[in-house]
C-alpha cells in the first residue's frame, strides 16, 4: 500500500473511531458539562485507544470536561513501571499512578495453580474506587469494546444461565460512581489497527502469569469466526442488545405473564402461534457516511454534540 493510500485509510479509521465513540457518549449521555472523567489505563491497546479518542473528542466537544488518566501498578513481576508515566507525561495529560502490591496479597491467598483473576479484580476495583474518590472523579471510563460486550453476553448465557451483558453505562457496585464504556460501539479489530497506527507502547497482559480465561478465549474465537464468515452479524447482535422485547422472552420479573389476558383485538406484537418467526436473509442495509464510506444504516446518526 502506498503512503498516500495508507494515510487515507488511517484518516478514515480515526474518523470512524471518533464517530462511534461520540455516538456512544451521546446515546447513553455518558459525559456531561463539568465532569471529571477518570480513564483507567492498563497499558493495553484498548485503554490506550480509549484515552486517545477521548482526548480528541474533548478538544472539539461543545461542553467542558476534564480527563485524568489513572494506572494501577500492582507490582506484578516484570511490570515495566516506567512506560506509562513516561508516555502520559509526554502526552501532556493529567495522570496518576497508584502503586499497590496486590500481587503479593493474591499469591499468599490463592493456592498454587489456581487462577488469581477473581481476587485480583476485586482488589483492583476497590483501589480504583478509592482513587476515584480522592481525585474527585465523577465518571470512571473503562476500555471495554463491542466484542468484549458480546463475549460477556455469550459467557453469561453459556455458563451463567443469565441473559446479561456488559452495559455501556451503569452505577458502580458500591453505588458511588458512574461507570462508562465509551468504546461500546467500537469493534476490536479497529482498536488493533489504531494501536498499530499510533504505535502505542503496549505492556503485555501476561506479566502476572495467571491462567488464561479459556472460556472467554473460545467465545472470542467464535465471534471472530462469525465476523469473517458473516459480515454484519456482530453489528446485528449489538443492535439486538438495544432492541429487547421482554414479552418475547421468559423472565417473569420483566413481563407480567401471569396477568396478561385475551383482549379479542389484533396486536402486531402478539404471538403468531403457528408461524415460524421470519428472519432476514440479507446483509444489514448500508448507507454512506459523511466521508462516503459504507456503514450500517443505523450508524448514520448526526452527532451534533461532539
Amino acid at each position: 500500500m502506498n503512503p498516500e493510500k495508507t494515510a487515507h485509510e488511517n484518516h478514515k479509521l480515526e474518523k470512524r473511531l471518533c464517530r462511534e465513540v461520540g455516538r456512544a457518549i451521546v446515546d447513553f449521555n455518558m459525559i456531561e458539562e463539568g465532569d471529571r472523567v477518570m480513564v483507567c489505563v492498563s497499558g493495553g491497546k484498548d485503554s490506550y485507544g480509549l484515552l486517545d479518542i477521548l482526548l480528541k473528542l474533548q478538544a472539539r466537544a461543545p461542553i467542558n470536561f476534564e480527563i485524568i488518566a489513572v494506572n494501577l501498578d500492582q507490582k506484578q513481576p516484570g511490570f515495566p513501571d516506567h512506560i506509562l508515566p513516561e508516555y502520559l507525561s509526554k502526552l501532556g495529560v493529567k495522570h496518576h499512578i497508584e502503586t499497590q502490591d496486590t500481587y503479593s496479597i493474591v499469591k499468599k491467598v490463592i493456592p498454587e495453580g489456581k487462577t488469581m483473576c477473581s481476587l485480583c479484580s476485586r482488589l483492583r476495583r476497590g483501589i480504583l474506587y478509592r482513587v476515584a474518590r480522592e481525585l474527585g472523579a465523577t465518571k470512571i471510563a473503562l476500555g471495554h469494546h463491542r466484542d468484549d460486550m458480546l463475549q460477556t453476553l455469550f459467557l453469561n448465557m453459556f455458563f451463567g444461565g443469565k441473559l446479561k451483558g456488559m452495559p455501556a453505562k451503569l452505577v458502580s457496585d458500591n453505588g458511588e460512581f458512574m461507570v462508562i464504556r465509551p468504546l461500546a460501539y467500537v469493534p476490536e479489530k479497529d482498536l488493533i489497527r489504531w494501536a498499530e497506527v499510533k504505535q502505542f507502547p503496549i505492556i503485555p497482559c501476561t506479566l502476572c502469569g495467571s491462567q488464561e480465561n479459556l472460556q472467554r478465549k473460545q467465545v472470542g474465537n467464535l465471534l471472530r469466526d462469525w465476523d469473517k464468515k458473516f459480515p454484519g452479524r456482530l453489528e446485528n447482535m449489538l443492535t439486538a442488545l438495544q432492541n429487547v422485547v421482554p414479552s418475547h422472552l421468559m423472565d417473569r420479573q420483566l413481563f407480567p405473564f401471569e396477568r396478561i389476558k385475551v383482549t379479542g383485538e389484533a396486536d402486531e406484537n402478539g404471538d403468531k402461534a403457528f408461524d415460524e418467526e421470519p428472519l432476514p436473509d440479507t446483509a444489514p442495509p448500508v448507507a454512506d457516511d459523511e466521508a462516503g464510506n459504507e456503514v450500517p444504516a443505523r450508524s448514520v446518526i448526526p452527532i451534533a454534540a461532539l
